[in-house]
């Protein structure tokens, strides 16, 4: 399990995740940021810096929420 960037960083990027991320898990697509669930740690650090409150934890993502899962594997896996 891991963390999801979701809809609210649409457009926004503001890269704060990025820089506080340990293990550079994190990568800019197209139209939002994306969290590799399988390079991710955990840790928490990009959540707490998100300044729009874009990353859940993977358990906790409503189900409009999967589509930014769906996303990210796409990105990382094509």
């Amino acid at each position: 399990m891991g963390f999801v960037i979701t809809g609210n960083c649409v457009d926004e990027k503001a890269a704060d995740c990025v820089d506080v991320c340990p293990v550079d898990c994190i990568a800019e697509g197209p139209d939002q940021y994306f969290i590799d669930v399988e390079i991710c740690i955990d840790c928490g650090a990009c959540q707490a810096a998100c300044p729009v409150d874009a990353i859940v934890w993977e358990d906790e993502m409503t189900d409009e929420d999967k589509v930014f899962y769906d996303k990210a594997e796409k990105f990382f896996r094509g």
